[in-house]
């Protein structure tokens, strides 16, 4: 097959470049190999003039030494802290300072002496404390901000590190310059903080119970191999124990040109690109990298089973093991993941979802250069044991073994694989990341494009024999997450540390010498919320519409001013509809059929807002329509799916008791709007037992008779739009009316006041909470260029200060929420996850940058430039541009917002910034919520913020 392809790897020059290429490749990539070893892969993209970049080096957890396990994590934090270059403002001064600390720290972990340690900390403390005074913190971040840089940030996984960069084209050469010098001679300053910061990372994952199921998984299955045998983030007595020699010398060993690759999508010249990386990179020098080597993972011939235990809903996770990413069977298994599990017809989707015996199923492959894994999950309904869930999911493997499958789902599989490569075409970290991963995995760029075409030729024989040679029903591993107290967690505790300077007036030259490289500017576009989109009457209907001029996609919103504030049934009969059919046409019927058009159907309901939508391929536009249309109006009550139904609904609800984001959502609710929320405006346990199913079906009937507005992305013209497009409503009847329900509106916060709800688990969660005035149009350039310098990325003040310098948190960010209709009120949030033993101090640090705004010129500088430049490079397509009408249309705009603020902020200063925070935030009375462990937060400490009201879940939920 591979030989009839049309993706041949073909080669090609330009410029005395050499690069090879696939043949119709629609990405345009080219990959180059520079005479040092370094891989290039570059694909034009002339969307919009942005670039998506990665820098990528093959090494992750898997190649950390196994004394140092995390180590290579550790580095990424680092790669952020500069170099000699860039990061100090004397680094003649700092340079012993940095050594004195390196050596500290090398006898620091080989001390295990309690005292001799605890002494050596202490020096290290003081000795980073001086030579924090030459650190410039975040200045990396400064000079991504420069230039307009969006998502500065990085991740490490099994066995890659990857940096990553969203750019506007036309500060290639700025950009180009500072990576080369970040990776060329990086500095290990600041350690001791940024080493809390990833203590705090350690106790976040401590507390996700997801997390420890995977690492269990892992470990269960690759006894042999360092997928299984070290994490990520690392064992905690390593992070206890850091080597900053054993960091340098990872660096030397895997960070060089033939072990790294620089990824580009976005409008650019390659031939130029491509001369300018050369220049910027070419001092790198090639050296051997050491190969990996592992034991051979044996065969698992009998269940695996492991435990994990956590606060959060019972579920069951089991693990296949194949081979690597880059072997032919690597291909099948995704889709044998989907024919198992797509979220809308595969086996487990229509067997276990539909028919309401599992809650929730989700299948997908884990792919990885030595092994991947095939990943099924299932969680359970109410009242079923792990162990069913199990048989259930085991039961539909068992089908794809014997063949109980139709051959059409291999045709529909292949059908909706068509239109996610559309989807990514056009978008450029889409395309970037393949090209990553098809680079750290080793795969070959030729066979992941013929992908689809590989599909279309499988048979339903093929996937029987592939069934059969990798699944059985003892050659897994299953983990078992069951509820309760992990008692074997050991969190890192924190290490007295004193606050590190923050210098936020320094700048170093090699900063000024970047700021001074010419860029050619921008020309910035904004929407004509008149030219930009069609409007027509459809009928009586209004219809918005936006010609999409790239492929054959479509999307159809029906979008009613009707929401759950107006009904309570409403969420929960469209979440019912999910299980219905039509007189002649059953739920699975109607799913399946969804499934082989390619066609997408969502509906959801908001506060005061639903919608109902169908997308797909424009071939299929007209019997996608008809049977969402059919689906609608025809849908009959179902009992016995009315039944499981409710008791799925009764579950979700226990189960997001047991979710500290839900239940911290509730708490912000509460902090808004007091006792009675949206939050919890919902029926009751009683309420829900009365309901019957007919009164949900009446519901969807009513909501498809409600006079809707619709919206349209896709390649019809407006004169075929008119012709082919129908109506949602049947008949000549009067559209339905549904009456106008609850009002929620914000209350004013007159007090401090702290909201606390209980929750096991390492860390706690603060939120501030202030409700300000209604929406101000006129404050939008200013909320823009604050919530930049205060509280948003990891060049902020808030950051600065709480992470970098106090070492007080892994997150944390404040901002001010400008509402998106003009009658809702502006809200302001602050946030830091701390450790329960850092949780006074952290208010106390957020506190006090609520109260008093620090100045830094170059921070304000760093901003301005940013919001330019970002919004000069910003474009807004397709479907984009109907949703920022319609919100410019909620907050009473009549034109596109960007303009007013691009315009304003070249006017604004720091006296503004400061002017703003006196008036909106210093010194006003805040709501705290807060979700801990009860037994690690003293009253004495919350009630010191504000009175007390311990919040039950039962007031949070409303049931």
């Amino acid at each position: 097959m591979q030989a009839q392809s049309r993706y041949q790897w073909k080669t090609g020059s330009s410029d005395g470049y050499s690069y090879r290429y696939v043949s119709n490749d629609p990405t345009q990539s080219r990959f180059y190999t520079l005479k040092n070893g370094l891989t290039v892969i570059l694909s034009k993209n002339t969307k919009q003039p942005r670039i998506q970049t990665y820098i990528a080096t093959k090494a992750g957890s898997k190649t950390d030494p196994k004394e140092h396990t995390g180590l290579a994590h550790y580095l990424e934090h680092m790669l952020f802290k500069g170099t000699d270059r860039y990061g100090s403002s004397d680094w003649h001064k700092e340079e012993p300072l940095l050594g004195q600390i390196y050596a500290l720290y090398e006898k620091y972990n080989h001390s295990r002496d309690t005292a001799e340690r605890r002494a050596i900390y202490k020096q290290i403390d003081l000795v980073s404390g001086e030579a924090s005074k030459f650190a410039i913190p975040n200045e990396y971040d400064k000079l991504m901000s420069n230039m307009g840089a969006k998502g500065s940030n990085a991740f490490t996984s099994f066995e890659q590190t990857v940096y990553v960069e969203d750019i506007p084209n036309n500060v290639i050469d700025k950009y180009l310059s500072v990576q080369a010098e970040r990776f060329r001679n990086p500095v290990l300053r600041l350690f001791h903080t940024e080493l809390e910061s990833v203590y705090e990372e350690k106790n976040i994952n401590l507390d996700k119970d997801d997390r420890k199921v995977m690492e269990a998984m892992f470990e269960a299955i690759f006894p042999n191999n360092n997928y299984g045998k070290q994490t990520v983030l690392g064992s905690v007595e390593h992070l206890k124990n850091p080597s900053l020699k054993a960091i340098q010398q990872y660096y030397e060993t895997y960070y060089v040109p033939n072990n790294m690759a620089i990824i580009m999508s976005g409008d650019f010249d390659p031939k130029a690109v491509i001369k300018r990386i050369d220049q910027a990179f070419g001092y790198m020098v090639s050296k051997p990298v050491p190969e990996y080597i592992f034991e051979k993972e044996q065969p698992i011939i009998h269940p695996i089973s492991r435990t994990v235990t956590g606060p959060s809903a019972e579920y069951l996770t089991m693990g296949f093991r194949f081979p690597g990413a880059s072997s032919p069977d690597a291909q099948m298994l995704n889709l044998v993941a989907d024919m198992l599990s797509n979220r809308a017809a595969g086996l487990m989707d229509i067997n276990l979802v539909k028919s309401q015996k599992l809650l929730s199923v989700a299948a997908y492959p884990q792919l990885l250069k030595d092994y991947s894994i095939l990943t099924i999950e299932g969680s359970p309904v109410e009242g079923q044991t792990l162990e069913e869930v199990k048989k259930l999911l085991l039961g539909e493997i068992y089908k794809l073994q014997h063949g109980d499958f139709s051959e059409d789902l291999i045709t529909s599989i292949v059908n909706n694989e068509k239109k996610s490569e559309m989807r990514k075409l056009g978008n450029s970290p889409s395309v970037a990341y393949d090209l990553l991963s098809n680079f750290t995995s080793e795969l070959d760029w030729a066979k992941e494009l013929d992908y689809t075409h590989l599909l279309s030729k499988i048979t339903k024989e093929d996937i029987i024999h592939f069934a059969n040679k990798y699944l059985s029903d003892s050659n897994y591993v299953v983990i078992y997450k069951r509820q309760g107290i992990d008692t074997g967690v050991v969190k890192v505790f924190k290490p007295a540390i004193t606050p590190v300077t923050v210098n936020r007036l320094a700048e170093s030259t090699f900063f000024k010498q970047i700021s001074a490289i010419a860029e050619q500017p921008i020309r910035p576009h904004w929407i004509d919320f008149n030219q930009d989109l069609s409007k027509f009457k459809l009928l009586d209907l209004d219809v918005l519409a936006v010609h999409n001029q790239e492929n054959e996609l479509f999307n159809l919103t029906y979008q009613f001013d009707i929401g759950q504030w107006d009904n309570k049934l409403l969420d929960l009969a469209i979440g019912y509809l999910e299980f219905l059919g039509t007189k002649e046409k059953s739920s699975e019927k109607f799913s399946r059929e969804f499934y082989k058009l390619a066609s997408d159907f969502h509906a959801s309901s908001g506060n005061e807002e639903s919608m109902i939508s169908i997308s797909g391929l424009n071939s299929n536009f007209d019997v996608s329509v008809d049977l969402l249309h059919d689906l609608l109006h025809h849908c009959v009550a179902d009992e016995v799916a009315f039944k499981s139904y409710i008791e799925r609904v009764k579950k979700m609800r226990a189960n997001d008791k047991e979710d500290k984001g839900a239940i911290m959502e509730g708490l912000k609710a509460y902090a808004q709007y007091g006792a009675k929320s949206p939050f919890n405006f919902t029926l009751t346990d009683r309420e829900l037992d009365m309901l019957k199913a007919e009164d949900l079906v009446t519901v969807l009937h009513n909501l498809a008779d409600v006079k809707p507005r619709i919206l349209y992305y896709g390649p019809q013209s407006v004169n075929e739009l008119m012709k082919n497009l129908k109506p949602l409503k049947n008949g000549s009847s009067a559209y339905y009316k549904m009456a106008k329900g609850e009002k929620f509106e914000e209350k004013p916060t007159v007090e401090n006041k702290v909201l606390f709800a209980h929750y096991p688990m390492k860390q706690t969660e603060i939120f501030w909470v202030r409700t300000a005035g209604l929406f101000d149009r006129q404050l939008m350039p200013t909320v823009a260029f604050y919530n930049g310098y205060f509280g948003g990325g990891i060049g902020s003040i808030v950051f600065q200060t709480l992470r970098e310098s106090k070492a007080l948190a892994y997150s944390t960010y404040a901002y001010y929420k400008q509402p998106q209709k003009k009658e809702n009120h502006e809200i302001v949030e602050a946030y830091i996850g701390t450790q329960s033993d850092k949780f006074k101090d952290a208010v106390s640090g957020m506190n006090e940058l609520l109260t008093d705004l620090p100045e830094s010129k170059i921070g304000v500088e760093s901003v301005r430039e940013n919001l330019l430049k970002s919004l000069a490079s910003e474009r807004i397509t397709g479907a984009g541009i109907l949703l920022s009408y319609l919100e410019a249309q909620r907050r009473g705009l009549l034109a596109d917002p960007r303009r007013a603020i691009f315009e304003a902020i070249p006017k604004l200063t720091y006296n503004d910034l400061k002017a703003f925070h006196v008036n909106k935030i210093s010194h006003k009375p805040f709501t705290y919520c807060i979700i801990g462990d009860e037994k690690d937060l003293k009253d004495s400490n919350l009630s010191s913020f504000g009175d007390i009201k311990k919040v039950s879940l039962s007031e949070i939920f409303g049931y």
